[in-house]
């Protein structure tokens, strides 16, 4: 009987889904969607004639992402760890890749070809963000002794990086780089990689960074106005400035929901990658120590399901998804500050963006899923 008991018990516990985690993730949703509601309302009547515009596609968006979330986190994450759909979908995010850099096809904004329209209107490097994660996850996973080696074993996994690195940097993608090598070393080390063969390429890679920055002078002029913005208020440094100024304006409580006067062509498209500071400025210090710590106890959960995973897959796959939400909110966060120079990160749940909310949804059923199983 009391065997009876333990296997009723264990069965029941593996179809809970982390509430924790579903809560905080529709709360940050549900909080972005007031933002983008706030922040865009004047450009929106600017440039629509409809103050409602972007608000009204983002809960569309929203709607959408919640469906995407709640039937991912019903589909058994080890589907993903099969060959044709982890090599399929990372060889179809690799072609769209490439097919964004073709004139004619990818769209150009501020010499930055990141975007292809095709009926809808979608960033590649978005995709393949979590192509990546689920190919890394299913081939360590399948064979997780050989990464302990370097030629067979890791030396595999950094050409992979490089190759997905290049890509992005041709369109340029800066910040898509650096957060793909996050994602890339956070799964290596949870997969176990033997770190006196991945500490060398730290320093590598930190030069790398700097001789790209020093060679463009399109990022080298964002590194030098992070440094002081005032050597070009009008210009280069207007954007960073007038963030400042609404974060400043908030005080503690901030000035209200709605109330900001920063999103009135202050800053340029508040409602996407800016609008933290949008948030800052009605909420104040309170409403962004709520934000922290909301986004703590999304990574506190990933980071505890990605622990207590049935196996390795399950680890990998949630640890990568973890990063990769967890390092674009500080990224954003910190730009949105002046604490790194001004790279285009939205911030996850908050910045306009429907494509991209989907993917983030669907990541965090993939989350879900896991920890079904997980003994959290």
């Amino acid at each position: 009987m009391a065997e009876e008991k333990q296997l009723i018990v264990k069965k029941n516990k593996k179809h809970h889904v982390d509430i924790a985690l579903a809560i905080v993730t529709l709360v940050l949703l549900s909080l972005g969607v007031i933002m983008v509601l706030s922040a865009s309302a004047p450009s929106a009547f600017r440039t629509e004639g409809d103050s409602y515009y972007y608000f009204k596609k983002q809960l569309l968006y929203a709607a959408i992402g919640i469906v995407v979330m709640f039937l991912t986190s019903r589909i058994d994450y080890k589907i993903y760890s099969s060959k044709v759909i982890s090599y399929g979908l990372f060889a179809v995010a690799l072609v769209l890749l490439i097919v964004v850099l073709i004139p004619g096809i990818g769209i150009k904004v501020n010499d930055a070809r990141r975007w292809i329209k095709i009926g809808i209107q979608f960033q590649p490097s978005e995709i393949i963000k979590v192509a990546l994660i689920i190919l890394m996850s299913s081939l360590i996973s399948r064979n997780p002794d050989r990464l302990k080696k370097f030629l067979t074993g890791l030396l595999p996994y950094l050409a992979l990086v490089v190759l997905v690195g290049f890509l992005l940097m041709m369109e340029p993608h800066m910040s898509a780089t650096i957060i793909i090598v996050f994602i890339a070393g956070a799964i290596l080390l949870v997969g176990g990689v033997n770190l006196k063969h991945i500490l060398p390429f730290i320093p590598i890679a930190a030069v790398a960074g700097y001789i790209l920055s020093v060679t463009s002078e399109y990022r080298w002029k964002r590194v030098t106005i992070f440094i002081d913005p005032w050597q070009d208020p009008l210009g280069n440094g207007w954007q960073i400035i007038q963030s400042l100024y609404a974060i400043c304006s908030g005080g503690l409580f901030g000035v209200g929901l709605g109330q900001s006067t920063q999103k009135y062509m202050y800053i340029p498209e508040p409602h996407n990658d800016f609008i933290f500071a949008i948030w800052a400025e009605e909420m104040g210090l309170f409403g962004v120590l709520l934000i922290m710590v909301l986004f703590a106890i999304f990574i506190w959960r990933g980071v505890m399901i990605s622990i207590k995973a049935p196996d390795l897959f399950g680890s990998l796959l949630a640890i990568g998804i973890t990063v990769m939400i967890g390092i674009q909110a500080v990224f954003s966060i910190a730009v949105v500050s002046s604490s790194m120079p001004v790279t285009g990160i939205p911030l996850p749940f908050f910045s306009y963006g429907g494509t991209a909310l989907i993917i983030l949804m669907f990541c965090v059923g993939i989350l879900l899923n896991i920890s079904r199983k997980a003994k959290i």
